[in-house]
């Protein structure tokens, strides 16, 4: 039967004419399975076994969450994977929708290895890639029209019929990370703490007594840290409106408010109470391991580290991931998270304040590593937070 209204996404045991048109994007966007095409079953409305493993299989080429269910995150992914470059006529207006799809991802690719599109590779055709699209025009001799068509991908591939595949923009991104100033004040910073995690701990947070939750630790956290870059002279956006239906809309407040940085922290839960441990989660792909956001990938590093060597918790090491939370932002993106609430280890120190205080000392000194020089900088674990102070000396 079809959804209803509230709910679009499509799952297991589904039957929709939409059905036939994911059955044909997932075909598209190259995810090759026997019965997968509908004329190769007898009824391609219904959301079998083979829809399901396919989209798995693409959810796990795209880093997304693999559940089989077809929800927003996912199908966005999917419009987007059905663009190879040249399909296309690319053009950008500040009155028309942004486009996006894998054909810009592979643009500003080409465009980053060529030195004329740096930063986030976002897949969003949007001013940045417009005046990169034209810089280059008018180095080829070309009228500057910032529009990517025929033409101009066959002026691209004729200099550089092989793009090298070293990482160029990362090089570049530190560089711009590396004149930067190092102090904090003055930056905004987008933290969004998770509320997702339904399920309680056994143990209670020991100030307030109160069930253990992922909205209680992460949202303390989230504060903490607040506080203290608020402190140091940064600007802090707190983003608490959570994830509907399916659909991160985080990641949009995130991006209006134009941060240097954003980090999401959440919590976990698993049946298995041996889970324990912290992970963090930049934009990248993991089937090949290519980082999109170098200066994310620093931050997710930098905090996994600081984390680990002050609390002597579990790394569950860092990752890749195509997330909205992570991806869309356009600006260095992180997802922390910070324990599972089903741990027998995690939980108690969870719950106390004390530990999440160090948790938050932790992120602001990551933070401020990622700004400073080289010559400045110190090994993991060792600054404290008066050392960030002679970074940001009030005025």
């Amino acid at each position: 039967m079809e959804n209803d209204a509230a709910d679009q996404s499509l799952r297991r045991s589904d039957i929709s004419r939409r059905v036939v048109a994911l059955r044909e994007g997932l075909l598209r966007a190259g995810v090759s399975m026997a019965y997968l095409a509908p004329d190769q079953v007898n009824n391609p409305m219904v959301f079998d076994d083979h829809v399901d493993a396919a989209v798995r299989t693409f959810q796990q080429q795209r880093g997304l969450m693999v559940d089989g269910i077809a929800g927003p995150e996912t199908e966005r992914a999917l419009a987007e994977a059905q663009f190879k470059l040249g399909a296309r006529q690319l053009a950008y207006s500040p009155e028309s929708p942004v486009l996006r799809g894998d054909d810009v991802t592979e643009l500003q690719r080409q465009l980053s290895f060529l030195g004329f599109y740096y930063g986030h590779i976002d897949g969003e055709y949007g001013q940045r890639t417009h005046l990169a699209v034209r810089e280059l025009q008018l180095n080829l001799g070309l009228e500057g029209s910032g529009v990517t068509d025929g033409q101009l991908i066959s002026s691209m591939e004729r200099i550089n019929r092989t793009i090298s595949p070293s990482q160029a923009f990362s090089l570049r991104d530190y560089e711009r990370l590396s004149q930067a100033s190092a102090t904090l004040r003055g930056r905004t910073i987008a933290i969004a703490p998770g509320s997702d995690v339904d399920a309680q701990a056994e143990a209670v947070d020991i100030s307030s007594g109160e069930p253990l939750t992922e909205k209680l630790v992460a949202g303390d956290v989230s504060n903490r840290v607040g506080k203290i870059l608020t402190e140091l002279g940064a600007s802090v956006e707190i983003i608490e409106k959570q994830p509907t239906g399916g659909s991160d809309v985080r990641a949009d407040l995130i991006k209006s408010t134009s941060p240097s940085l954003s980090i999401a922290i959440h919590c976990d839960w698993l049946p298995q109470p041996a889970a324990n441990g912290v992970s963090a989660f930049f934009w990248g792909r993991p089937e090949s391991g290519e980082v999109r956001s170098p200066i994310g990938h620093r931050a997710a590093e930098l905090i996994l580290k600081e984390i680990v060597a002050r609390t002597g918790s579990t790394s569950l090491g860092l990752h890749g991931r195509s997330w909205d939370i992570l991806r869309l932002p356009s600006t260095p993106s992180v997802q922390l998270d910070i324990g599972y609430l089903s741990s027998p280890l995690d939980s108690p120190r969870l719950a106390d304040p004390i530990y999440r205080q160090i948790l938050a000392d932790s992120i602001v000194i990551a933070i401020q590593r990622l700004y400073l020089l080289e010559e400045d900088d110190e090994p993991t674990g060792t600054l404290a937070l008066d050392d960030v102070l002679r970074f940001n000396p009030p005025y």
